[in-house]
């Protein structure tokens, strides 16, 4: 019982960090897209609508890339909790849903870091 209830503490915290992936998304997103959305008087009329740069398709493909990778590794933080939830004390399993849920945490930790360094390059550009 002491393991279900680890289990799905883990679930309701990978899932609230799943949860902040779509705005880390919507964070970056370009200001021709922004503009259109904003009342008359901004000072957006500065900028072409149609126009979109190379890092806008980068940054836009980087965050769609890092939004299916997280949540890819969050479905596999799940399943390791599965796996170990029902591993019934078998060492195998056990060790094989340890791997599972390392895997998956440096997964997310590497989207983090290449959000980080790509809008680094990007801001150097």
């Amino acid at each position: 019982m002491k393991h279900l209830r680890l289990f799905l503490a883990g679930c309701a915290v990978m899932l609230g960090l799943g949860g902040l992936v779509p705005a880390v998304a919507l964070a970056d997103t370009p200001k021709s897209i922004v503009c259109q959305t904003i009342e008359a008087g901004s000072d957006c009329k500065s900028t072409p609508k149609d126009s979109t740069s190379l890092t806008d398709v980068i940054k836009a493909v980087v965050n769609i890339l890092s939004y299916l990778v997280g949540v890819v590794a969050v479905i596999m933080v799940i399943v390791s909790g599965f796996k170990y939830v029902t591993a019934a004390g078998d060492s195998s399993k056990v060790s094989s849903a340890k791997n599972t849920l390392i895997y998956a945490i440096v997964g997310i930790v590497i989207v983090a870091l290449s959000q980080s360094i790509v809008k680094f390059v990007l801001n150097k550009i």
